[in-house]
Parts: C-alpha cells; structure tokens; sequence
C-alpha cells in the first residue's frame, strides 16, 4: 500500500472512529459498541484476548459469531494460558483463533540478544513478542476490540469506547472500558464464561510467566505485572 493510500484510509478510519463515538455516545452498552463494530467493518474487524478470561470473547461471539480473535503467542505464557486458548477454540467452533507470533523463536531472539532478554530489557522484550507482532496483524484489519477496563490500572482511567488508534493506525474499540469487577464476575457467573485458572490462584492480571506474579494485598490488579519495576505497560496500550 503506498504512502497516499494508506494516509487516506487513516485518515477515512480515523472519521469512522470519530462519527461511532459521537452515535453511540460515552454510556454505550458493550453489546451496542460490538453490534456497531461488527456491522461497521465485518470480517475487517479482530479481538484480541489475552486468555485471562472469555468475556471479551463472548460478547463478540454472540454480534459475530465468526469473529476472529487474537492471541500473542510470546512463547513465554503459563500453560494455563494456553490451555484455556485451547478450550476457547474448543467452546467456540465458529470463531477462528490468530496466534500472532514474534518474527524470531525465542531460542532465535537469545541467540541474538542473549538469555532472559525479559529480565535485563522488557521494554526490548515486549517490543519484539508483543507490539511488533501486534502491529504486524493489526496491518490486515480496520479494527481491533480490547479488553482493557478503565478499574484496571490509574494508566487505563480515561480509557475512551470508541478512538482512532494512532500507533497501530486502526479504529479501536473498548466494549467493556466502563465496567467494574462485579459486572465482570456477574457476566462471567450468567453466561458460564471460561476462566483462567489462574485468576483463582491469585493472579488478576495475567500476562507471560517470567514477568507475572501475585499482587501485594490492597495494590491494584497490575501491580503484579513487572513487580518491582517502574513499567507497568507492555505498549499494547500505554507506555
């Protein structure tokens, strides 16, 4: 795609983004903004999970039930991880799983930039098995759909619906920005949601297995996520 065209199709995504946002307005429902999103980019549209739970999953499930959803295969996840990206692609035939893999195997990125890369520089470490990866399948769609909630994090507060994602040059659209823990727990017990074992082992934020580890009581809920370092974001969302 040449540099022109791809200015003009930012910049018509960037309207599309702006004009959902000002229609459905700041109190939409989770089920209007993916029956919007659905409708708006069809099989343009992917959600990413990153296998904690399946809300995220099925809501979009039921606007489009042969949504395509995300995952970041990092190479570095618990076996739990997988296991319930296993048993999504099981509980949900007609979605179609994306295992967006770094460009080097982990034993490729040591050999050239040494063992335990995550340890010494995870800003470097994310860059190659998370935001490089994402960027190179986000190139193939005109919208994503998070999970970020806006309780999650004080760098995920103003967490907006609908936006224009600047980084990654697609719409993005937060469902579920608005909600609290309880709506998630009450979504999750009515609808009989698939989650991660780890959640109930202690760990309400679950990202690769070196870099995750249990909160201290009364932190918030990714405060385990690079414990003991300043970081507190992969770049998928934030700095």
């Amino acid at each position: 795609m040449s540099g022109s065209v791809r200015e003009t199709v930012g910049t018509d995504l960037r309207a599309t983004a702006e004009r959902g946002a000002a229609e459905l307005g700041p109190d939409a429902t989770a089920q209007d903004l993916l029956a919007w999103a659905a409708t708006t980019f069809g099989d343009r549209l992917i959600v990413a999970s990153n296998m904690q739970d399946a809300v995220l999953i099925d809501l979009a499930h039921r606007a489009k039930p042969d949504v395509e959803v995300l995952f970041l295969e990092t190479g570095y996840h618990f076996a739990e991880t997988i296991g319930t990206r296993d048993a999504v692609d099981a509980a949900y035939p007609e979605l179609t799983i994306v295992n967006a893999r770094a460009r080097q195997s982990v034993p490729e990125q040591d050999a050239e930039f040494g063992a335990e890369l995550f340890a010494r520089e995870p800003d470097r470490c994310c860059a190659l098995r998370k935001v490089t990866p994402l960027q190179d399948t986000l190139a193939g769609y005109d919208a994503w759909v998070t999970g970020v909630r806006r309780v999650e994090a004080p760098t995920r507060a103003t967490t907006p619906l609908i936006t224009y994602d600047d980084k990654f040059g697609l719409v993005k659209i937060n469902p579920i920005a608005a909600w609290s823990d309880d709506d998630m727990d009450r979504y999750i017990a009515d609808r009989g949601v698939l989650v991660n074992p780890l959640v109930d082992a202690g760990y309400p934020s679950i990202g690769c297995a070196p870099c995750t580890a249990k909160p201290q009581p009364g932190e918030d809920p990714r405060s385990g996520r690079w414990a003991g370092r300043a970081k507190t974001e992969c770049g998928l969302h934030g700095s």
